[in-house]
């Protein structure tokens, strides 16, 4: 005969069981549904490209569509914003870059974010060095070039960047101190004006990202001159680095990682960055990158934050020096 009390410890047992059960089909379940991949950029740029690459791959990985949704404006501010009031639920993931983790906060005194308490770190995905470039009518063969003629005429060449803030105008600024030289800034905004006037010669000089580029710099249409990397660029095996003229930290790139809202669980976290390590390591998805201009550079969660923690105290400080502000 079953008592009372033995009747409520079976329930109990019970339905602990069923709570168990539940909890591991929902952790094992994920993704049960599509997976919404902000980015904070027009489609068809360099940030766009990346995302639908790497989240093309992931996609087959996980079962389930990524749908990649492009939320541009204020220099990913807008889409930061969406992100971090997301659910964390593990369907929404955000192209993440030094502007939004890094700049922005030293950048602006308020944000409608915050970068280091909002996100979860998944893990890196690609960087491009910063690259000097000029219009063919410039008369700028190569870097050598460049530096004398920068030396030569201070203020005279004007230097066009997608905008203020952007990790081009840092480079620019940072370019500018190391190698105590001084250069006209004309801020776009964008990269694709800034481009297209850098081709027709309205403007001497661009600060360019090879993924915005890529297409103009194998046509011929921009020289490209000097790379702030710490070592060549592959897709440009000729162009010097500044390291290789003389100047060491003249080192500056644009670079994206994958987060999430904050309130994600670790073992979707966890589950993410398994999965977009594993799409980072295909063949396919690398030479793609390539391509387009990349440096494929996966990173764990754990480098992603030493790396993020290293380039915010290298560019706070440049910020502060500089005394550059957007508010």
């Amino acid at each position: 005969m079953i008592t009372g009390k033995k009747l409520l410890q079976s329930v109990a047992a019970a339905t602990m069981a069923l709570a168990v059960s539940a909890l591991a089909v929902a952790q094992t379940a994920y993704p049960a549904k599509p997976v919404r991949w902000v980015v904070g950029y027009p489609a068809g740029g360099g940030t766009d490209f990346l995302a639908r690459t790497v989240g093309a791959q992931v996609s087959q990985q996980l079962g389930q569509p990524v749908l990649v949704d492009n939320r541009p404006g204020a220099g990913a501010i807008i889409a930061s914003e969406n992100v971090a009031r997301s659910a964390g639920d593990g369907y929404t993931v955000f192209s993440a870059d030094n502007g939004v983790l890094v700049y922005n906060p030293a950048l602006y005194k308020k944000l409608p974010y915050d970068a280091e308490k909002d996100f979860a770190l998944v893990g890196m995905m690609g960087r491009s060095p910063l690259i000097i470039t000029a219009a063919p009518n410039a008369g700028i063969a190569d870097a050598k070039a460049l530096l004398a003629a920068l030396k030569a005429s201070p203020g005279k060449y004007s230097i066009a960047t997608p905008g203020t803030g952007s990790p081009h105008h840092l480079a620019y600024e940072l370019f500018q101190r190391e190698v105590g030289v001084s250069m006209l800034h004309v801020p776009y905004k964008g990269g694709a004006p800034a481009l297209q006037d850098l081709m027709g010669g309205q403007v001497a000089l661009m600060m360019l990202d090879l993924p915005s580029g890529v297409s103009a710099v194998k046509a011929g249409k921009v020289v490209p001159l000097l790379a702030m990397s710490a070592e060549r660029v592959p897709q440009l095996p000729n162009i010097p680095t500044a390291r290789e003229l003389g100047f060491a930290n003249v080192e500056a790139y644009t670079w994206q990682g994958l987060v999430v809202p904050a309130a994600t669980p670790k073992e979707v976290q966890a589950k993410l960055g398994t999965e977009l390590q594993k799409a980072m390591a295909d063949a396919g998805v690398r030479q793609k990158l390539y391509d387009a201009g990349w440096e494929a550079r996966p990173a764990d969660a754990t480098e992603m934050t030493r790396y993020t923690d290293a380039e915010r105290k290298k560019w706070h400080a440049l910020i502060k020096a500089r005394d550059i502000k957007l508010d």
